[in-house]
């Protein structure tokens, strides 16, 4: 069996639950019945395209409304950014929001936050005690600094550790912009503590999987592939087709009808490149000037991480290169005002130097909206190259010049790109998801059960 062949393979193929009695056993086929979820650095509350909140706070989001609906109860815990806001939040029946504080209110920044770990690891274990033994049945983190936190809260509990990692500072560093800051050595060393203390990882995509063997040398037995979901109901197509609705939709929006429109949706950073589409943007106009007056160019997201350095960079380039009459700059936006988006565009770009997976590629073509996106990370599973979308290997702005033609030659493409697209996407549905990762939690909890039977086992001789 080769390394990804067992990262295939079903999670906890073959285990048996055993061990000693819980005082609050798991439900039902060994599932856990109460999940302790982390997400130190941004709370799934906050509107995603703002600060750090992006993708991974839609993934938390649903995935855990997702649980709560197969009777998987989430409490997650987030840090505390405001004095006024109330110890805990209910986000959905059977999903409880908790507030940690831990080191100032406001003014943190990601990279100011290892710091606080220690206060934030105190804070879980104030709430963890007022609680008996076995109110959690197991730790889900997401990200490294999450990751940090659950490893210790889980072994001070003695409860499965399953973690996420959705980046990694070996494949960001090996994949950042021009001048974009590397990530730390404190992150890498974490990375590596977690991945190590981790009953199970769950990856995003079989690329992932991999880049987690290869990087962290991670036990392929721990390693669970499940892709993330896209909320169906809120990202589809309008039901009168997709050109009606893209015409109710750039109506609402104050869009011209007849616009080539390629759509930049995501934060505003070096590592998601939407340099990338301005510079195509301009070389496309540079060769067929006819173009300016039917092209229309909207950027939907604010500055984040190091593009927080120079928050008006990307409108001051977009003036350098002479396409300023031609972008259109919003802010983040909610997620049914982002679908409307989504429907008026004739393409999403995704230029991204690194993505673990790309959920925005996926809502855009649920809603009927191929996509151009960057050959990287989970980006050729979430669009289907030649029939969803277009993938373009590197970032030189020349590739993405070429696929943008490909739409404003050809301006049925879309058009017949649009079915594949919705028909792609369907396969991504959080309730999937959401079962995967209940799985995931079985395989662990019985792993561990398994694993203090062979100790027991053991002292006894």
């Amino acid at each position: 069996m080769t390394r990804l062949e067992a990262v295939r393979r079903s999670p906890g193929q073959g285990d048996t639950l055993v061990g000693p009695p819980r005082s609050r056993p798991p439900g039902t086929h060994g599932r856990p019945r109460r999940v302790a979820m982390l997400s130190v650095h941004t709370s799934p509350l906050h509107q995603p395209g703002t600060g750090d909140a992006g993708g991974m706070n839609v993934y938390i989001v649903e995935l855990a409304k997702r649980l709560a609906a197969i009777d998987i109860e989430v409490e997650i815990f987030t840090r505390a950014t405001s004095a006024q806001l109330p110890p805990s939040v209910e986000l959905a029946p059977g999903v409880l929001v908790r507030h940690v504080a831990a080191g100032p209110y406001e003014g943190l920044a990601k990279e100011d936050l290892p710091a606080q770990l220690s206060a934030f690891t105190h804070g879980v274990t104030q709430v963890w005690a007022d609680h008996h033994p076995g109110h959690y049945d197991l730790v889900h983190s997401h990200y490294w600094l999450s990751g940090h936190v659950g490893r210790l809260a889980a072994e001070r509990r003695g409860v499965p550790l399953v973690h996420a990692m959705h980046t990694m500072a070996k494949v960001k560093n090996a994949s950042q912009a021009e001048g974009d800051t590397p990530e730390p050595a404190a992150r890498l060393l974490g990375e590596t503590q977690v991945v190590r203390a981790a009953d199970r990882l769950i990856a995003n995509t079989e690329n992932e999987a991999q880049e987690l063997l290869r990087h962290y040398d991670a036990d392929t037995g721990r390693v669970a592939v499940v892709h993330p979901g896209v909320d169906l109901e809120r990202f589809r197509p309008d039901p009168r087709g997709v050109e009606a609705g893209r015409a109710a939709a750039r109506s609402r929006l104050g869009l011209p009808q007849d616009a080539l429109i390629p759509l930049f949706v995501g934060r505003i950073q070096p590592l998601k490149a939407p340099d990338v589409l301005l510079r195509a943007v301009a070389r496309l106009l540079d060769e067929r000037s006819w173009l300016r007056e039917r092209i229309l160019v909207p950027v939907v997201g604010g500055p984040s991480g190091s593009g927080l350095a120079e928050p008006e960079g990307l409108q001051k380039l977009a003036a350098r290169l002479g396409v300023h009459d031609v972008v259109l700059f919003r802010p983040p936006v909610g997620q049914d005002r982002l679908a409307d988006w989504y429907r008026a565009a004739s393409v999403l770009v995704m230029p991204s130097r690194s993505e673990s997976f790309g959920l925005v590629a996926v809502e855009a073509q649920a809603c009927g909206t191929p996509v151009i996106a960057a050959r990287v990370g989970g980006l050729p599973v979430a669009v289907r190259d030649g029939a969803s979308g277009v993938l373009v290997p590197g970032h030189d702005p020349a590739d993405y010049a070429r696929a943008l033609y490909g739409f404003a030659g050809d301006p049925a493409r879309s058009a017949r790109m649009s079915e594949a697209a919705v028909r792609h996407a369907r396969s991504f549905g959080w309730a999937t998801a959401a079962a995967a990762t209940a799985d995931v939690y079985t395989a662990a909890l019985r792993g561990r059960s398994h694993g203090l039977r062979a100790v027991g086992q053991r002292q006894l001789r």
